[in-house]
């Protein structure tokens, strides 16, 4: 089992940058997929990115891609979301959640049932 906690939530002007980590205690990461999902206020929690434990596949929301990038570092037992271009509509709570032993194919959905760890979220606010 691993516990995951979010940081590097702030507030940026549209078009900034934030990276966002996210870092696990207990076991290895080696054999988790590990996704981001966002939760704008009013709305429901949207999945973000996925990248995968077998080779480190990455996939994306369609209208994030070119600005959001996921990576890990297991070594280090997180895994980053550079946002870049940020948008008003950026804006949200963020999530990341963890699946162990998942197929690609699943982490490709980004779907929030198949992940049954979460960290706490950390808050990102674009605005003027």
């Amino acid at each position: 089992q691993v516990q995951l906690v979010e940081s590097g939530g702030a507030s940026v002007q549209p078009g900034g940058s934030l990276r966002l980590s996210c870092t696990a205690s207990g076991r290895s990461l080696e054999h988790y997929a590990i996704a981001w999902f966002r939760q704008a206020p009013g709305k429901e929690r949207e999945g973000v990115s996925c990248i995968s434990s077998s080779d480190d596949s990455d996939y994306y929301r369609n209208s994030l891609k070119g600005r959001f990038t996921i990576s890990r570092d297991d070594a280090k037992k997180t895994v980053y979301l550079q946002m870049n271009s940020l948008k008003a509509e950026d804006t949200g709570v963020y999530y990341c959640a963890a699946a162990h032993n998942v197929e690609d194919f699943f982490c490709s959905l980004v779907r929030p049932y198949d992940f049954g760890t979460w960290g706490q979220g950390t808050q990102d606010t674009v605005s003027e």
